[in-house]
């Protein structure tokens, strides 16, 4: 773990607190809950940095910009 970035030692204490706190309920939908606390701030920052350009978003994060408007409107961020 000396190596991870804070990115996945912030996961990681997420998850940990999570786990805490089922208060006996199974998990469920971990995959998408992580993703979702991910992928929202991401989007709204690279779109910040280019000034609202969805085709340079589109480039940074390494998807198409189908896909971003995809994310775009999961995440209310129209």
């Amino acid at each position: 773990m000396e190596n991870d970035c804070k990115l996945s030692v912030a996961i990681r204490e997420s998850l940990d607190e999570y786990f805490t706190h089922l208060d006996g309920q199974p998990p469920h939908a971990i995959y998408d809950m992580v993703l979702g606390c991910i992928e929202k701030p991401m989007v709204e920052y690279v779109l910040t940095k280019v000034g609202g350009n969805q085709s340079k978003a589109a480039d940074m994060l390494g998807i198409n910009r189908n896909t971003l408007r995809k994310k775009m409107a999961q995440y209310g961020l129209e």
